[in-house]
């Protein structure tokens, strides 16, 4: 059976050598391989970086993205492709050697659309803060409940999975990439999977080194980001795909508004310090758990930072898209997306 692994990527120059190699590794029994990097016009040494390690492997090749942004780049290496199953793979992560195997394995036992593996979330740094990150990115309180990023045991029947392993198929029934979504992408093919009968599993087993964002500023871009489009992923699919993302929108609301209404009632500003407290208090203690146990003192104070700024990030940045996406009907292509 031939694979297609794509993978869109700009300015990965750190990290792409490692990942392809990573690919390259992959112990694929009966499978055959090809592999399309779809490069977004990098500037820092990417590029060079590509074309010197596909001259030296015939079955890696890498394609331009003219476009930039990675839904663009997914389905241009996708028309490129020959394989029966296609694998997006991100640049920023590290991959097992039984993740494509085990992945398609899964795929066709158990008559899935689309498979995927959890995230083990490293340090982007070698950092207190990169490392903090880490933790909080990976805490219930911190993230909710999304399966991929907690780990766990087992295959489960899930609403999304990071990057993916699909039958081809798939792209012929539901088509291809959104090519508004400049971010959440998977997200927005993954509700329109399930909307269309779909089958996605989170197979628990699989294992993928993901490097978070090393500074608080970059992951407070990031979370914005992801809040952002994610009023566009719900127009698109007529529904949220969970309710889990208007957590966030009520923490800031709530911080918007409850102080307001104290200049009716001073009560309602006791009530929003208290709210304020209570978050706080809680990333205190798994912020207090987190130092104790990895000897990052500092986490003490870190932690409670980063998941206030991941939840007002993310939040905001959901009623920011409704006003751009829902309200003034904006171009995504307005839009400016950092890393």
């Amino acid at each position: 059976m031939m694979v297609s692994v794509i993978i869109p990527c700009r300015n990965e120059a750190e990290h792409i050598e490692a990942m392809l190699t990573s690919v390259l590794d992959q112990q694929l029994g009966n499978l055959e391989i090809e592999v399309i990097v779809a490069d977004g016009m990098s500037d820092d040494g990417t590029t060079e970086k590509l074309t010197e390690f596909c001259s030296r492997h015939s079955n890696v090749r890498w394609i331009e993205n003219p476009h930039l942004v990675v839904p663009h780049g997914l389905n241009r290496a996708i028309r490129e492709s020959r394989g029966e199953v296609i694998v997006r793979m991100d640049a920023h992560s590290v991959y097992p050697p039984n993740y494509i195997a085990r992945l398609v394995e899964v795929l066709m036992d158990e008559n899935a659309d689309n498979t995927g593996g959890v995230w083990d979330t490293h340090p982007g740094a070698n950092t207190s803060m990169a490392r903090s990150i880490v933790f909080a990115t990976s805490s219930r309180f911190g993230i909710g409940n999304a399966q991929y990023r907690l780990g766990g045991s087992g295959i489960d029947e899930v609403d999304t999975v990071p990057f993916g392993c699909y039958k081809r198929e798939v792209f012929d029934r539901i088509g291809l990439f959104d090519e508004d979504m400049v971010r959440n992408q998977d997200d927005e093919l993954n509700a329109r999977l399930k909307r269309a009968g779909g089958k996605i599993l989170l197979v628990r087993d699989v294992r993928i080194t993901y490097f978070a964002r090393p500074t608080l500023s970059k992951l407070n871009k990031m979370f914005y980001q992801y809040g952002l489009f994610k009023p566009l992923v719900a127009k698109k699919v007529g529904q949220p795909a969970t309710w889990r993302q208007f957590v966030p929108v009520a923490f800031v609301l709530f911080n918007i508004l409850v102080p307001l209404l104290g200049f009716v009632n001073p009560w309602f500003w006791w009530i929003w310090i208290a709210g304020n407290l209570a978050h706080v208090c809680v990333g205190l203690i798994l912020g207090i758990s987190y130092a104790l146990k990895s000897g990052n003192a500092a986490g003490i104070i870190q932690v409670p930072l980063i998941i206030y700024v991941m939840h007002w990030s993310y939040g905001w940045g959901y009623l920011v898209g409704i006003v751009q996406f829902i309200v003034l009907r904006q171009s995504t292509n307005k839009v400016s997306i950092s890393r």
